[in-house]
């Protein structure tokens, strides 16, 4: 047996990993960053991936399960990550594969009848929501989880108007850099928007709550179903370590009539929550115009050069970040 790596892989040896995994159940994923493979007489017999911090793709051949190649693989990806500065990681697999992955000290975050998301800190996520600023978990505490990519007047609506009904708000932006705008941008521009709430917390969800880009879609085949499986493991995550830690009993979300997946996404929200004893309060989205206040017309504004009709739909802080960094 021997071992090679790809920086990924590209050609003739992607083509054989992708024959090798579509045997496997499993799809290849374009975002994959690096690979590792165990070959035998030059055929691939196990393989895994690693897409930033986020193991992934991980394969045996059915001749040679039990003798230990998981393992390799997963100490091989480890390496890589060390070398890459990523201490904290992922992985998503079926839920079949929960004690494999457990011998190999990584801990489950949460589990779906489809999907399980495991780490390899224990308590890494307990430890994560422990220690997120926490003024009070007196009253009626509610939540907001948003991308704001970039922040708007809409987000300022929506987070204002939920303020107002709560003694205290957690509003979380998504960590992941895989947005128009990066996490520390989004992040700043949302402080810097409601600082004058004086009853506003604004968090980074680091690496727990999932969204759609991050999310893998590999190992399932129905991929019509993947967008639901993501909803409900991120459900699972926030109702079992967000909401308990911050005695979270209400989450705020805007209507959605421009996108489908995330409309589909309030909807469950909607269904599930509830059953937790987690209010789902649905704030009408403002509109200008007539039309609807959403970050994918500040971004349609901003390619086309309008910068008039970006000062309608984004607060101060949004515009004077956006004249700084685009008008030239």
């Amino acid at each position: 047996m021997e071992i090679e790596y790809g920086h990924p892989f590209s050609k003739g040896k992607l083509s054989a990993l992708t024959d090798f995994l579509e045997k496997s159940g499993l799809d290849y994923e374009p975002a994959i960053e690096f690979t590792v493979n165990i070959l035998e007489d030059g055929d691939v017999i196990a393989t895994g991936s690693l897409d930033n911090n986020i193991l992934k793709c991980i394969a045996v051949s059915e001749t040679h399960q039990g003798e230990g190649l998981t393992a390799t693989i997963v100490t091989e990806l480890q390496k890589e990550a060390f070398f890459r500065n990523l201490s904290h990681l992922f992985l998503y697999t079926k839920p079949k594969n929960r004690a494999m992955f457990e011998s190999l000290f990584f801990y489950p975050v949460a589990q779906t009848a489809d999907a399980l998301l495991m780490e390899n800190e224990r308590n890494g996520i307990k430890n994560y929501v422990a220690a997120l600023d926490c003024p009070t978990k007196e009253g009626v505490i509610g939540a907001i989880v948003a991308n704001c990519n970039p922040f708007t007047l809409g987000h300022r609506y929506l987070i204002e108007t939920a303020a107002k009904e709560c003694d205290w708000l957690h509003v979380f932006i998504l960590s992941e850099d895989r947005s128009a705008f990066s996490a520390r941008t989004r992040l700043e521009l949302a402080k810097e928007s409601t600082k004058d709430l004086p009853n506003v917390t604004i968090h980074q969800t680091g690496d727990y709550l999932i969204s759609y880009a991050t999310f893998p879609r590999y190992f399932i085949k129905d991929i019509t179903s993947v967008s639901d499986i993501q909803c409900q493991l991120d459900i699972e995550i926030f109702k079992n370590h967000f909401a308990p830690a911050l005695n979270i009993t209400r989450r705020y979300i805007g209507t959605e009539p421009l996108s489908p997946v995330t409309n589909a996404y309030n909807q469950q929200l909607k269904q599930e929550l509830p059953k937790s004893g987690i209010q789902v309060l649905e704030i009408p989205r403002i509109e200008i115009s007539g039309i609807p206040v959403s970050a994918s017309a500040v971004r349609a504004a901003l390619e086309s050069g309008d910068f008039e009709g970006l000062k309608k739909l984004v607060p101060p802080a949004t515009y004077e970040y956006l004249l700084d960094a685009y008008k030239k």
